[in-house]
């Protein structure tokens, strides 16, 4: 049966595997843009909800 969840291996194999494809210098650039858009969608969704409730 497929599994959907990763385990604490997976996530370890992953991990291990993009430090070896970017190298090191450039995960926290990776994770740095990754978290400012992780933070702009949240930025979109509040805007969202409180034209929804200006609306009603």
């Amino acid at each position: 049966m497929l599994t959907l969840f990763i385990g604490g291996g997976e996530l370890l194999v992953i991990a291990i595997v993009i430090l070896v494809i970017f190298g090191a210098s450039k995960i926290p650039l990776f994770m740095r843009n990754l978290g400012r858009g992780v933070g702009e969608f949240k930025k979109g969704l509040k805007e969202a909800e409180t034209e929804e409730e200006k609306k009603e």
